[in-house]
């Protein structure tokens, strides 16, 4: 779920594609300063480009332009750098503790890859006081040194996006964040992880529960800005001081250098919790019908195995991978993630148990019963605990999934666990019956 975990890959291919053409037109009209700038002062760009078609495009990605006339440079500075060839790269990324970097390059590199890439790009050019523009260029200069450049990387709080907030906020005195931090948003963390994964339904249905409640209480718009849109759109109504204590807005000028042809990420999330719980309830009742025939058909018996081979696979460790993510990593966005009650380690052993089951072994037939029952109840309590003031997470829908497939397995197992001692008295009333039988003729014989 990262914004800009890719950005790092792709670096070889910005830097070869900057002889596009058509870029050399854009930069001559980005470039030129307006108003009354300092002629020692460079002009400040935020630079934003549009989410991508890949999910570590869908969230976005921002820079800072820095054009200074003086010195002839157009620097850009964006910090969402990262390298497979990172020592323990995926033990670091499994652990939610990940060095990301920040980096520089030329404004006609940024401009040839995202157009490309077929991505927007808005620029607005800053309105900072010139001595502030003059300590954002030596502070980015400073960060892009290899001693200084690396930084803790977390998805929602120290990203690419919240640094690039935060290097504003520096050399504005913390006038950003003073007139951002104290006005709410109607949206949560998870709220806009739902809405730019709707184009990919795996990713979509393991960020909702892999993340827990911690993501879901509201945002302030400084916090927000853990999006590069949400960034764009909130410097619009942020005013900075200025000269005998004047107030002028941040955003000076806006343009649009490229606009996407792809439709933007919908505004909110969809509500698919009708279509999980159809899913829910048509799985968990095929389970029930194919467990009551288990013990007439063989089919039914392997049919009913390889389900729950399957359900208590995926179940099972994904339970194993929310207690992990809240027990022994860094993501914190995941700790106390109530989905447990539902995606639960208990469900694991149903893979070994279920198929030692519909063999006939009668342990076996109680043992799944059992952990079928103990599942479901884990659930159920679940449910009535997030009924609890003060006690609840947004995941309406993988309560709607699970619940109806682990009543449905819990169902199967039970009726396998009756169908089974059913079988095992008929098979011992037969010897009897069959001695009564010839004990009978015998007699008619003598």
């Amino acid at each position: 779920m990262s914004r800009c975990r890719r950005i790092a890959a792709v670096l070889a291919a910005l830097f070869v594609g900057a002889s596009a053409t058509g870029i050399p037109s854009l930069i001559g009209q980005a470039s030129a300063p307006t108003g009354t700038a300092s002629p020692e002062a460079p002009t400040v760009y935020l630079i934003t480009f549009g989410p991508g078609r890949l999910v570590w495009e869908r969230f976005g990605h921002n820079a800072l332009w820095i054009h200074d006339p003086v010195h002839g440079t157009d620097s850009t500075y964006d910090y969402g750098r990262f390298s497979f060839q990172q020592q323990n790269f995926i033990l670091r990324f499994i652990q939610g503790r990940m060095w990301y970097s920040m980096g520089g390059a030329t404004i006609d590199q940024y401009l040839a890859h995202y157009r490309q890439d077929n991505r927007s790009i808005w620029l607005q050019e800053l309105d900072l006081p010139p001595e502030a523009r003059l300590e954002l260029q030596a502070f980015l200069q400073w960060n892009n040194r290899p001693e200084h450049r690396e930084y803790h990387y977390d998805y929602y709080r120290d990203n690419c996006s919240t640094r690039v907030r935060d290097a504003l906020d520096r050399v504005l005195q913390g006038q950003l964040q003073a007139q951002t931090k104290s006005i709410p948003v109607a949206a949560t963390y998870r709220f806009h992880a739902q809405r730019l994964t709707t184009n990919d339904i795996p990713i979509y249905t393991g960020l909702y529960a892999a993340l827990g409640p911690a993501v879901d209480r509201p945002l302030s718009e400084w916090e927000e800005m853990f999006l590069p849109l949400a960034m764009r759109e909130h410097v619009r109504h942020v005013t900075v001081r200025a000269g005998a204590g004047r107030e002028m807005p941040l955003v000076k000028t806006e343009r649009t250098l490229y606009e996407s042809t792809d439709p933007l990420p919908p505004a909110v999330p969809p509500s698919w919790t009708r279509w999980y719980l159809l899913v829910g309830l048509v799985t968990g009742a095929g389970v029930a019908f194919v467990g009551m025939r288990a013990a007439s058909s063989r089919g039914a018996a392997r049919m009913f195995a390889a389900w729950c081979v399957a359900w208590g696979g995926v179940a099972g460790i994904a339970g194993v991978i929310l207690a992990s993510l809240w027990l022994a990593t860094d993501h914190v966005m995941a700790y106390h993630n109530l989905n447990l009650f539902y995606l639960n380690p208990v469900a694991l052993p149903l893979a070994l148990v279920v198929p030692l089951a519909v063999r006939g072994t009668a342990r076996a037939r109680k043992a799944a019963w059992v952990i079928a029952a103990t599942v479901l109840g884990i659930a159920v309590l679940g449910v009535l605990l997030q009924l609890l003031p003060g006690v609840d997470q947004v995941n309406g829908s993988i309560i709607a999934l699970t619940l109806p497939i682990h009543a449905g397995v819990a169902f199967a197992a039970r009726a396998v666990a009756q169908g089974g001692a059913r079988a095992a008295q008929n098979e011992s009333r037969i010897p009897s019956i069959a001695a009564s039988t010839t004990s009978r003729g015998d007699v008619r014989q003598a």
